[in-house]
C-alpha cells in the first residue's frame, strides 16, 4: 500500500493496564491486512517475544513473534557488534537471559566483559556487590534501558534506570543504555523493517523516550494522548511530534501518509 512502516510503543499505545485502548485492534488489523511493516518496541527487558505475543492475544491482538523488538534483544545485538566473543554478567531475568542464550552469548560470574542490568524482581545486595566489583575491575556497564520506574497493576516499581543509578554511584562509571531513546535500538529496529529514515513512523505516548529518540534520528513521529503525555505537557519540550492523536482509533492509515509530508509536520489532529 505504501513505502512507510511503523515502530510502535505498547503500554499507553495499545493498552493501558488491563484495558485495550480504543482503536488499537482495528489499527493493527489494518497494518496486517495491508501488509504494512511494523515492529513493537518495548523498554521492558523481562518478557520474551513469545511472552508479548501471548499478552497481546489476551487483548484480542493476533501478531507473530517477528513483530517484537525488545530492549533485551537490542542489547544482545549491541553486544554482538561490540564483542561477539565476549561474556556478560546479568542482573535481570526472562527476556534478557533468553535473548543472550538464543544468541549463544556467554554468561558468566567470572571476569566478564560486560555487566548487563535489566528488569527483574529478584535483585539483592549480593548481586549488586558482585556487579560493582566487576565494573571496578574493568567490565563495561550496560543498561537495557534507563527507565527509572515501571508501571504495575499496583502502581509503580523501581525500573532498570534506578538500579543502574546505584551502580553508577558506587563505581563512578557511566552506563551505556541501549533502550529507547537510544539511537542504537531505534536505528536497529528501522533496519529490521528495511526502511529508510524518511519511511519510518514512530508512534508512542512518551515524549522522553518514544518521541525524543525518533525525532533525533529524523523519523516521522506520532504522539498519542492515551498514555503518559497530555497536550499541556508538550510545552515542556523543545522538540515536538509530527502529529498528535487522541489514540490509535483517531489515526486513519488511509490519509496518514499524506499528512506526514514535511510541510505538514508539527500539525495536530
Amino acid at each position: 500500500m505504501s513505502n512507510y512502516g511503523f515502530l510502535l510503543d505498547m503500554d499507553g499505545v495499545l493498552y493501558r493496564g488491563e484495558k485495550l485502548i480504543e482503536g488499537a485492534q482495528t489499527f493493527i488489523s489494518n497494518l496486517i491486512e495491508k501488509k504494512i511493516p511494523f515492529l513493537f518496541l518495548t523498554n521492558n527487558s523481562s518478557p520474551t517475544p513469545k511472552d508479548l505475543k501471548v499478552k497481546l492475544k489476551k487483548f484480542g491482538l493476533a501478531v507473530g513473534v517477528e513483530h517484537f523488538y525488545t530492549c533485551a534483544m537490542a542489547t544482545v545485538d549491541f553486544l554482538k557488534l561490540c564483542n561477539p566473543e565476549g561474556t556478560a554478567y546479568v542482573i535481570g531475568e526472562g527476556g534478557i537471559l533468553t535473548a543472550l542464550h538464543d544468541a549463544d552469548y556467554g554468561i558468566t560470574t567470572h571476569d566478564p566483559d560486560f555487566v548487563i542490568v535489566g528488569e527483574g524482581r529478584t535483585l539483592n545486595y549480593e548481586s549488586l556487590e558482585i556487579a560493582q566489583n566487576m565494573i571496578l575491575n574493568g567490565a563495561h556497564l550496560i543498561a537495557t534501558n534507563m527507565d527509572e520506574t515501571c508501571p504495575t497493576s499496583k502502581g509503580y516499581r523501581p525500573g532498570c534506570g534506578a538500579l543502574v543509578a546505584s551502580l553508577e554511584r558506587a563505581t563512578g562509571k557511566k552506563a551505556y543504555s541501549v533502550g529507547k531513546p537510544s539511537p542504537f535500538m531505534m536505528r536497529a529496529a528501522r533496519k529490521k523493517l528495511g526502511l529508510s529514515t524518511a519511511q519510518t513512523i514512530m508512534i508512542g505516548d512518551t515524549m522522553e523516550t518514544d518521541i525524543k529518540g525518533a525525532f533525533e534520528l529524523g523519523f516521522n513521529t506520532i504522539l498519542v494522548l492515551s498514555g503518559n503525555t497530555s497536550k499541556e505537557d508538550l510545552k515542556q519540550y523543545p522538540y515536538q511530534p509530527s502529529l498528535i492523536f487522541d489514540n490509535l482509533g483517531a489515526l486513519k492509515i488511509e490519509d496518514l501518509f499524506q499528512r506526514i509530508s514535511p510541510e505538514n509536520k508539527n500539525s495536530e489532529a
